[in-house]
């Protein structure tokens, strides 16, 4: 066991709600203080490295990568240590270092992130039922690389039950070890626990539990899933235990509240290194919509998932809510209330667009009911889908063409006019997309974990990397879209339409980044209208790289047995890898400067508020972009106050969907308290902020990921 050090116990505003925003108490204060210690990082700075290894003995059998990483988490289930709290109401913890770094403990391989498994079905048979369909499946004829495959299945799951009988009998020690109410809470949980994840849960209590034991095995063998439509799964089980009076929503709402307590056991508080923010670990959860047969999903658990939210503004698992033109102004309500207290923990998925563009993509109607997202937003089928994507930097490839790379000399490339000069920058990215499409998986390494939890593994008998899912797909990411268009309308007006100056001046003038040049720089940010303005020449503009680009990828839907369905993101490249190959551009900036993320507006463009910011960005068919997009919004919090504010949010959501956009994500937060949370980290230790498909406590980043947060345009939304 390792022993855990009461931590100081943080002050309530330090959950992270927006300063002003009158909190919300519905738990008990026990809760609260767990909630407390777990976000200062008591129970994230108690993790260890494995003190164990699998014996030289194993390898000199020459195993199969399979086998090794089976016999990896057998050992894990078996030697791990385990964490059990007093006053924790689920068992279960991931204790490993080494997990929490991506790896898979006591091998040299990574781990399996941008995946959401099939959580709903090991809830519906069990492990029992799950090593019932391994055996079934080896029963029939098999080849040797089959059978190594299947067999290491039934060896992990030889680890997940060993740590299940391992928690079993400590949590019965406890309970001969203890007396009055900690003894009966730890009977509870015991009793939870005894049965599942072995069989499948008959209570809510049993399913959340089972749930977690799923999960959190997974992620203490490294792997980092997305948990998906949480509601979906447990609603059900809470439905039949209320009406039967074995539970109450109070104590619905609080198991909840411990299972998201359980899900920042990675946090590190103060002792966090600065990076991409310490709860990036893939755990999104989804909320509402509907089920494969078209029914709607939302329920209780919907609402309870909510509460906790509010209340303890836990950012580990961001959560993202299905919406449609059907979805009642209470729920959308409900959902503006918990945004409205800041930390960009909860987005919105517009779920008619997704399905529809999905379904034209070949995906059957039930499985694109059903869809959730890898970890981040991209949509995936949960649970089926094997998932990569490949990031292409359209600006980079308009600056090739122009002449602007770091390789380019001589004289800047001539076009008679701008058909020319877009018709190269097609050509330019034609070889882009080509190079991202005749990709294979980046790797064939072993993940029978994994596998167990992703159809159609066990009956294909080849694991996630090996073409083993239903589906597995590589979807070519479009970045820097928005800027790349820019600079298009602009080289098309001043060069070609106005005259103003010839190409080769503009490439010279962005070759010395401006210099000498600053009132005709300064001239075109104020003159010309940008992408997020609802401007129709800047929108068009977009438009036809967006036809481009997904004209290019959507002719080629599979390759290789690997669906490529198109997407645009920059999750954070902007600020890195991308901005340091980044020249100044003709729209006015500067080389190095951070520029558009996702597919939003360049920070600062956007002038004409968050209504004409969604009309630009739904301006294109997304119809032709099955794996999504996300739109970044800023708001400032005063200007959603009260309940004309809540109805402004409600009424910015509704237009989202209307207009046909994919995935919004809103920080309600004012620039200037984030930059005083940059000067005095220690005044804002949980105060959360969407960074791109993850939320994360603003204090965890680096000074560059700050910037990318604090440079978004602040909106004021009347």
């Amino acid at each position: 066991m390792i022993a855990m050090d009461t931590a100081e116990i943080i002050e309530q505003n330090a959950f992270g709600i927006t300063p002003g925003v009158r909190p919300v108490c519905r738990l008990p204060e026990a809760t609260r203080q767990l909630a407390a210690r777990a976000l200062a990082g008591e129970f994230g700075q108690s993790l260890r490295k494995a003190e164990f290894a699998i014996p030289d003995g194993f390898f000199r059998r020459l195993p199969t990568p399979n086998a090794i990483a089976a016999e990896a988490v057998r050992l894990i289930g078996e030697q791990a240590p385990l964490r059990i709290v007093t006053g924790e109401r689920l068992a279960g913890a991931a204790t490993l270092q080494e997990a929490s770094e991506h790896r898979i403990p006591l091998t040299n391989f990574a781990s399996v992130s941008h995946t959401t498994l099939g959580f709903e079905k090991a809830l519906r048979v069990g492990y029992r039922g799950l090593r019932q369909e391994i055996k079934a499946r080896l029963a029939l004829p098999v080849t040797d690389a089959e059978c190594d495959f299947l067999e290491s299945l039934l060896v992990v799951i030889d680890g997940a039950t060993a740590w299940h009988r391992r928690h079993v009998a400590e949590l019965t020690r406890l309970v001969a070890a203890t007396t009055g109410a900690e003894q009966a809470n730890t009977r509870a949980v015991l009793e939870a626990l005894r049965d599942v994840p072995e069989n499948p849960p008959a209570t809510f209590r049993q399913a959340l539990q089972a749930l977690w034991f799923f999960w959190d095995f997974q992620r203490l063998c490294g792997n980092w899933s997305g948990i998906g439509r949480i509601d979906k799964m447990l609603g059900p089980f809470l439905d039949r235990d209320l009406a039967d009076g074995r539970i109450t929503l109070d104590d619905a709402r609080d198991l909840l509240a411990h299972f998201w307590i359980k899900g920042c056991e990675w946090c590190r508080g103060a002792a966090a290194q600065p990076g991409s923010g310490d709860a990036q670990f893939y755990q999104n959860i989804i909320l509402a919509g509907v089920d494969e047969a078209g029914h709607d999903v939302a329920n209780a658990v919907t609402d309870l998932v909510l509460d906790v939210v509010e209340e303890l503004h836990i950012s580990d698992f961001p959560i993202a809510v299905r919406v449609s033109a059907r979805t009642p102004d209470r729920l959308l309500r409900r959902v503006a209330e918990v945004q409205r207290q800041g930390g960009g923990i909860v987005a919105v998925y517009n779920e008619d667009r997704i399905m529809r563009s999905l379904e034209a993509f070949g995906y059957p109607i039930a499985d694109a009911r059903d869809f959730a997202n890898d970890g981040c937003w991209e949509n995936i089928i949960p649970g089926k889908t094997c998932f990569g994507y490949c990031p292409i930097d359209l600006l980079q490839g308009l600056q090739d063409v122009l002449g602007l790379s770091a390789e380019a000399a001589g004289s800047p490339p001539v076009f008679p006019d701008f058909a020319s000069l877009f018709a190269a920058f097609e050509a330019r990215m034609a070889r882009q997309v080509t190079e991202a499409v005749n990709r294979g998986v980046a790797t064939l390494q072993p993940a029978p974990l994994i596998s167990l939890l992703v159809e159609d593994c066990i009956g294909r008998a080849r694991g996630y990397y090996d073409l083993g899912p239903c589906y597995t797909a590589l979807s070519p990411h479009a970045s820097g879209l928005p800027d790349a268009a820019n600079s298009l309308l602009v080289i098309r007006r001043l060069v070609f339409e106005e005259k103003r100056l010839p190409l080769s001046a503009l490439v010279e003038m962005l070759r010395a980044d401006w210099k000498d040049q600053e009132a005709l720089r300064r001239s075109i940010q104020s003159r010309f209208a940008f992408f997020g303005n609802d401007d129709d020449a800047a929108d068009a503009m977009v438009r036809q790289v967006f036809d481009a680009f997904t004209g290019l990828v959507g002719s080629v839907r599979e390759r290789f047995g690997i669906l490529r369905p198109a997407g645009m993101s920059t999750f954070g490249r902007e600020m890195s890898e991308f901005r340091k190959n980044r020249l100044a551009t003709a729209s006015g900036h500067h080389g190095g400067e951070i520029l558009a993320a996702n597919f939003s507006p360049t920070p600062g463009t956007d002038r004409l508020g968050p209504t004409a910011v969604i009309r630009s960005h739904c301006a294109v068919d997304f119809g032709r972009l099955p794996c999504g997009t996300a739109l970044d919004l800023k708001i400032l919090p005063a200007t959603v106050a009260g309940d004309v504010g809540l109805d402004a949010m409600v009424g910015l959501t509704r237009a989202f969907v209307e207009l046909g956009g994919i995935f919004m994500q809103i920080d309600v937060v004012d620039t200037a308290l984030l930059r005083d949370a940059q000067e005095h980290p220690e005044k804002y230790p949980n105060l959360s902020v969407r960074v791109s498909g993850w939320s994360a406590r603003f204090a965890t980043l680096d000074r560059n990921w700050q910037e990318l947060i604090i440079r978004r345009t602040q909106q004021e939304l009347r």
